[in-house]
């Protein structure tokens, strides 16, 4: 029954000890710390905000396009591209749009992982005391007095139980798992490069409005909105460019957070083994506390006599 309880502790250290390399968390949770530092300047509620303010000013200003001055323009004026850019951009819209929003939700979910500790932290948060746990089994094992051994089991098993406590685990791994499902839409190759491909429509769109459309209505039309949008473009596209490129560049990192276990998982993955590993270690505790094994050898010896 004891030498089971130990046999027990070893496999349980043993199996913290695996766990990293079975779902490669060596390789993968570096990967979400890169992400998580490289996406972090644009996960605030500051930069979301005026990312959608900066759309809603398009939106208005092909609105005034629309009705003040594509009416008011000779057919000789070249248009192909801001006609292109009216064209598609419901659907530029909505699809930026969504994902800003989307963005804004998460913000508080992405500063709850954010306050974690470091990805690259957490296989050692399995491998060391998984080393530990299987240690005072072995040592259990070799000294069947000792009670040492069984204190660091109980100690670790309270460590494992409390750590998820202590990072406050249960509510922010379980929204993390929410963000990194939010963010699986948008952070794909194909879907970059259709965001890419948006700020190329709006760039030509806007160098059409500056050359041609404006200069071709002058004084006549105010259109104080679309002459705004002009204006602006270049900061918003400054400010734009660097979170797209984040995103271009963390597609790798992500997959790699997305095939982990679930956040949401993983204060289980170490309560669990901590309330097993405490258990394990009190009981054998108790038994050698109670002297059973004194009891057992000084038997032996009264039989001898």
């Amino acid at each position: 029954m004891a030498r089971g309880r130990l046999l027990a502790l070893g496999a349980l250290g043993a199996g913290l000890i695996a766990a990293p390399v079975v779902f490669q968390m060596f390789s993968r949770a570096p990967k979400g710390a890169d992400m998580i530092v490289e996406f972090g300047p644009y996960m605030t509620d500051e930069v979301i905000t005026r990312f959608v303010s900066d759309l809603e000013l398009i939106d208005a200003a092909l609105d005034e396009y629309r009705a003040d001055v594509a009416p008011r323009l000779d057919p000789s004026v070249r248009t192909t591209y801001v006609g292109r850019f009216d064209q598609e951009w419901p659907v530029i819209h909505d699809d930026m749009g969504g994902m800003l929003t989307t963005m804004g939700e998460d913000v508080p979910r992405f500063e709850g992982v954010e306050a974690l500790p470091s990805f690259e932290l957490f296989p050692w948060f399995f491998v060391l005391p998984g080393a530990l746990l299987l240690f005072a089994a072995i040592a259990g094992l070799r000294s069947p007095r000792g009670r040492w051994p069984l204190g660091v089991a109980v100690v670790i098993g309270v460590g494992l139980v409390a750590a998820p406590v202590v990072f406050q685990m249960f509510s922010r791994a379980p929204e993390g798992a929410r963000m990194i499902d939010d963010f699986r839409p948008f952070m794909t190759v194909e879907k970059v490069q259709s965001i890419q491909g948006y700020f190329l429509v709006i760039g030509a769109g806007e160098g059409n409005v500056r050359n041609d459309v404006l200069p071709a209505v002058g004084d006549d039309v105010e259109a104080p909105l679309l002459r705004q949008f002009s204006e602006q473009w270049p900061r918003i596209s400054n400010d734009m460019a660097p979170m797209i490129g984040a995103m271009s560049d963390n597609i790798d990192n992500y997959e790699a957070v997305d095939a982990l276990p679930s956040f949401a998982l993983f204060p289980w993955f170490f309560v669990a083994p901590g309330v097993l590993a405490a258990a394990l270690g009190i009981m054998e505790l108790r038994r050698r506390g109670l002297g059973i094994g004194d009891s057992t050898n000084e038997l032996e010896i009264s039989t001898q006599t």
